[in-house]
């Protein structure tokens, strides 16, 4: 279940082109990008490569491993249909740039088995029809 956006402060620059940013334990890479902020997912869908360290080329973060291209305004990936990069709005309010992210909120345990439960109940998840 996702909650409201939640904005999320980049900080400033200060003369760097690429930071790491986290919330919420997990991490985002931030990227100048011709005078605009840009934030992605930090690690690469293939196999978790760290973007951050990876090489920006014709608008798009190459990851370091495995040379997997993501287009920086889409996140599509240009080296395999299989992988698509998560982007994040960048918005600015007074004067101060943040990330527009969507949290979800965790699921309890017993949520999630009362959940199971009647999808149990229901045929769903068992090969059979309803």
């Amino acid at each position: 279940m996702a909650s409201d956006p939640v904005l999320v402060p980049l900080g400033s620059a200060d003369g760097r082109t690429r930071w790491l940013i986290a919330h919420g334990g997990r991490s985002y890479a931030v990227f100048e990008r011709d005078g605009a902020l840009v934030v992605v997912d930090a690690l690469c869908p293939h196999r978790r490569g760290p973007l951050i360290e990876g090489l920006i080329r014709d608008g798009a973060i190459v990851c370091p491993w495995h040379w997997y291209a993501y287009d920086l305004d889409t996140g599509r990936c240009r080296t395999s249909r299989e992988y698509q990069l998560n982007t994040y709005p960048v918005v600015e309010r007074d004067g101060a740039m943040f990330v527009e992210l969507s949290v979800t909120k965790p699921t309890s345990w017993s949520s999630f088995l009362r959940a199971h439960a009647a999808s149990r109940r229901h045929g769903l998840g068992t090969g059979r029809r309803p």
